[in-house]
């Protein structure tokens, strides 16, 4: 995951980008035949937006496991650069066709996405104590003080921190 950085930063994006969060949930255990390649789909995928981000659009992505599946939080330049990769990405249109054919609407395992278009100093965020994560990593890491100090602050409104803010070693 990388070296902490102790200290407390945020994120800088320059322009608009894009929140896209995807998925699949195992609804049946027991039909490993179903979710597994459903699975194994995702390593192809995202080696392909790993190797070509410059010209994909493709920022950067966490991974998030659950008791029943897999999140990915990804992190976009445009919508358009999303949705070209979507109808048009080698390894994505091959696991679409393949869920539609062997998977479908049968149950037994969903999938799903969210999508949300961030526009200019409309986010905030903060790492304390972290490796540059998320967001930082997709973006700019940055030192949380002054204008960064704190939430409103990051959102370009004032107010003063609750709690003093320890500085940055």
């Amino acid at each position: 995951m990388g070296k902490v950085i102790p200290g407390r930063y945020t994120a800088h994006m320059d322009g608009s980008f894009v929140v896209f969060v995807i998925g699949f949930r195992i609804n049946k255990w027991w039909a490993v035949h179903k979710w597994l390649p459903v699975m194994n789909a995702m390593t192809p995928m995202l080696q392909e937006l790993y190797r070509n981000k410059e010209e994909l659009g493709f920022m950067d992505g966490t991974y998030h496991f659950s008791g029943r599946g897999l999140t990915l939080i990804q992190y976009w330049r445009s919508f358009e650069h999303l949705e070209h990769y979507a109808r048009h990405g080698a390894n994505h249109l091959k696991a679409w066709r393949d869920f539609n054919r062997k998977v479908g609407t049968g149950g037994d395992v969903g999938i799903f996405h969210e999508t949300y278009l961030v526009q200019e100093g409309q986010y905030e965020c903060l790492y304390n104590n972290m490796p540059r994560f998320g967001l930082a990593k997709a973006g700019a890491h940055v030192s949380a003080t002054g204008r960064r100090e704190t939430a409103s602050r990051r959102l370009g409104r004032e107010g003063e921190p609750a709690v003093p803010t320890t500085p940055n070693p």
